[in-house]
């Protein structure tokens, strides 16, 4: 079956869906916001069941398809995508329906609009969107920022320490499917990661783990984090050292430690630009501790 913008192989039964959206693009500092919806999907057996259609909302002179080469002949091609995974929870928590894709380049109302009927046509009443971005915080901080279409949810906002966003600038699609969520009768939620700029190149699974933990809070259903937390772990001891012998990057944690003792972060916040000191780990990390 397929709709305008979106094919359907089946639809799934669910118990009051929710619909969490993972973009790759603009919004997925350190692979946060598609990186969380590979691992829901994963992590709860998620079953794939409709796709986006590239050919109406990706440019591929913007966003150009994946060739794979060998020997002279073409393997695999992949082409910008968006593909949508059901998983069944445990009894009495809520379904999801997960959101795996390229931010899309065209006619964003449009893709607003079948992203909202296909809710509809699933029953959805809350939607998450996940979105992370290079700031000046530290590895160890685990700062998220939220948008919400109800005001009733910032109590709960408040309890897992999620900011409420004061923003005025250029916006991701996360924006323009926010911006009429609440006429549908659906609850909006965005979610921003604020991730530190000398740690790229790298994936943050301390900030997954703790993501996790707030959707599953949010969307009231159980999620287990073990492995994140694992990871995160490793990586940790392994930044920990770098710093420790790296002058580059402990000017830049130094600094930012000394402006939150010195009670000026919120000043070095804005004071600080993305091109000042950008160190990707990948440079001074050894090629064998990154396999």
């Amino acid at each position: 079956m397929t709709e305008t913008g979106i094919h359907i192989h089946h639809i799934p039964e669910l118990e009051r869906p929710l619909m969490i959206i993972g973009f790759d693009g603009w919004g997925n500092a350190m692979n946060i916001s598609k990186g969380m919806a590979i691992y829901l999907s994963k992590k709860l057996n998620g079953e794939k069941f409709a796709e986006i259609d590239p050919d109406i909302f990706y440019r591929y002179d913007a966003a150009r398809p994946m060739v794979q080469i060998e020997l002279g002949r073409l393997q695999k091609l992949t082409m910008p995508n968006g593909t949508f995974y059901a998983v069944k929870t445990d009894p009495g928590e809520r379904d999801l329906v997960i959101l795996e894709a390229d931010e899309p380049n065209l006619r964003w109302n449009f893709f607003r609009e079948e992203i909202l009927s296909f809710c509809d046509r699933l029953g959805i009443d809350m939607m998450i969107t996940l979105g992370s971005m290079y700031d000046n915080v530290l590895h160890t901080d685990m700062v998220v920022s939220g948008i919400l279409s109800d005001k009733n949810l910032i109590p709960k906002f408040a309890e897992k320490g999620i900011n409420l966003i004061y923003y005025q600038g250029p916006s991701a699609v996360h924006g323009i499917l926010q911006e009429k969520i609440s006429e549908r009768g659906i609850t909006g939620i965005s979610l921003w990661c604020h991730c530190p700029y000398y740690l790229q190149e790298t994936v943050h699974f301390g900030m997954l783990a703790h993501l996790g933990r707030l959707l599953a809070f949010l969307g009231e259903f159980t999620l287990q984090t073990d492995e994140l937390e694992n990871s995160w772990h490793l990586l940790h001891q392994k930044i920990e050292t770098m710093i420790e012998n790296k002058p580059e990057i402990q000017a830049v944690v130094n600094e930012l430690k000394k402006a939150r003792v010195r009670g000026v972060w919120e000043k070095k916040q804005a004071s600080l630009k993305k091109d000042e000191k950008v160190i990707n780990l990948k440079d001074f990390m050894d090629p064998e501790s990154q396999k």
